[in-house]
């Protein structure tokens, strides 16, 4: 529970982790377990202890597109804001990689808050730091070219993983960026010759 000492980049008190520890429970994630799905009621505010969530938003189609990554220290702020307002979750959140979740009933966020001002603060950071990143992934859809978009998803999940080589196949990319898998495994050919990356067997390169 050391990544509770400093969530969301401000020291918590050991107050305010005791109750943490009280109010929750830790779940165990493999990588490609669902944490919470479309539809669903919220129950549980989650807070990343480890590992990396992604969290998508789907259609009717079942086609889906990545919104953000959680990293520890970590809540999702649709989770809170839909927990707070009894509806339901407007997105998909998925295991990156094995990850270690806190889960806090949804009931008893709102005491915490009252009673331990500075998770106010968390949650307004967290608010502001999703919005921001959704004006990105809107800029990007509306103002830029797949070939932005493909190269800044591999630096960004390049960073997440520490890693210049991703083990992630062409339909994987395609899927988050809502588009085709032959779009995809096209502009990479074309990053490849570029030596940009080079490609493997489900496994991508940056140079």
């Amino acid at each position: 529970m050391d990544t509770l000492k400093d969530i969301g980049e401000f020291q918590t008190s050991d107050e305010v982790i005791e109750e943490l520890k009280r109010a929750g429970f830790i779940k165990l994630l493999n990588e490609g377990e669902v944490l919470l799905q479309e539809s669903n009621p919220i129950q549980f505010i989650p807070i990343i202890l480890s590992g990396t969530i992604k969290v998508y938003r789907t259609d009717d189609d079942i086609k889906e597109i990545l919104l953000y990554y959680l990293k520890p220290g970590d809540t999702c702020i649709m989770s809170v804001m839909g927990g707070f307002h009894n509806e339901i979750s407007k997105v998909k959140a998925v295991a990156n990689e094995a990850s270690e979740v806190l889960l806090v009933p949804v009931h008893k966020i709102g005491p915490l808050m009252k009673k331990h001002p500075e998770w106010i603060n968390y949650i307004l950071r967290i608010y502001h730091q999703r919005f921001e990143e959704l004006l990105d992934v809107v800029n990007a859809i509306a103002f830029k070219k797949m070939d932005d978009r493909l190269l800044h998803y591999l630096k960004r999940h390049s960073n997440l993983s520490g890693e210049l080589t991703m083990h992630i196949t062409h339909e994987e990319i395609a899927n988050e960026l809502g588009t085709s898998r032959v779009v995809i495994s096209r502009l990479l050919k074309q990053m490849e010759k570029e030596k940009l990356v080079e490609l493997g067997r489900n496994r991508i390169t940056l140079l």
